[in-house]
């Protein structure tokens, strides 16, 4: 199996890139990763012979002030491009990038492309629960307007990879609403509740934003306007949520003490909330496995999304997708 990667995309590139790699093709069987970007730079960090991870040397990158459409169009050279296009001429089976998050998603679509049936792709990450688990959000930002069949097929794309490469038998999936009644919400989600409920998948009918981390569903679907919004609140009410325990706790020399007795609690916490241990956000849809990975991803963030790229490969997930979105429009047709 191959993987391409963007070696200049994101904060940390491309030291962090190169380290998350190192470690992939060791602990991964049949690996091989090719790196997108500066040699030189590259190389620092190959400390020693790595015959399962090659080199595309450029030195075009595209940045995150780039205009994404315009830069995949007028940057061919950049890491970014030749990534994709290792996917499109077959040299490689999945791309990871850490870099502009709509440059990747015009990437994948003028370069790799959809899967044949597929609307619009889906920009889904998976995000920490309760429980540990984690669940699907889809979609968070690739498309802000949606119609209730790309909804539906967020619900089928989720369903697959959730069974598939999380390993969960008979995914729930819930469609995220202002209640959980039947019947409420606005014209997209009244419809798409209906379509849901015809599809193949477990749906389990309308959740609240409120109730996300408790591990309520397993996939969750809305538009990409409510997607984000409902991404950035979780991250940015976990970042400050932290940021006020640490205050607290330093505040005086009791809370300090404190702190101490409990300092390898709070880390198991952190950890638990930590976006590196999911991996990246799939972009589904796409005729291949499309993984952005967090712009500030360390080592183990990229491995992470290594593993997800190489779970999705692995189990055909791309190739699931497209049968069971055949398959429905058959139906439709017949009927």
């Amino acid at each position: 199996m191959k993987i391409a990667i963007d070696a200049m995309g994101g904060d940390h590139a491309p030291k962090e890139i190169v380290l998350g790699a190192i470690e992939a093709v060791k602990d991964i069987p049949n690996l091989e990763i090719t790196l997108i970007g500066d040699k030189e730079k590259i190389a620092k960090y190959l400390t020693s012979d790595h015959s399962k991870i090659s080199i595309i040397h450029t030195t075009e990158v595209i940045s995150s002030e780039d205009e994404p459409v315009r830069a995949v169009r007028r940057k061919k050279n950049a890491s970014l491009v030749l990534m994709a296009n290792e996917v499109k001429e077959m040299r490689a089976e999945a791309c990871i990038s850490a870099g502009n998050t709509g440059a990747l998603m015009s990437a994948g679509l003028f370069i790799i492309g959809r899967i044949k049936g597929i609307d619009r792709p889906a920009l889904s990450p998976t995000l920490p629960t309760q429980n540990g688990e984690g669940f699907l959000l889809l979609d968070v930002g690739a498309n802000v307007d949606a119609k209730s069949q790309h909804l539906l097929q967020y619900g089928i794309m989720g369903s697959i990879y959730t069974e598939k490469v999380r390993g969960v038998t008979s995914p729930r999936v819930g469609l995220l609403n202002v209640g959980t009644e039947d019947g409420k919400g606005n014209d997209l989600t009244k419809k798409a509740f209906n379509e849901l409920k015809e599809a193949p998948i477990n749906f389990i009918g309308n959740v609240e934003a409120r109730d996300l981390l408790n591990g309520v569903a397993d996939v969750v679907v809305t538009d990409g306007f409510s997607g984000n919004i409902a991404l950035k609140t979780i991250e940015g009410t976990a970042l400050t949520m932290f940021s006020m325990i640490k205050e607290t706790m330093m505040s005086n020399l009791k809370t300090k003490f404190a702190a101490s007795l409990i300092k390898n609690d709070l880390r198991v916490l952190k950890n638990q909330l930590d976006y590196s241990e999911y991996g990246g956000a799939g972009l589904f849809g796409l005729a291949a496995p499309v993984i952005k990975a967090h712009g500030s991803s360390n080592a183990r963030a990229i491995y992470s999304a290594i593993k997800q790229a190489c779970h999705m490969v692995e189990n055909n997930v791309t190739q699931t997708i497209e049968t069971t979105i055949h398959s429905l429009q058959l139906i439709n047709e017949e009927e």
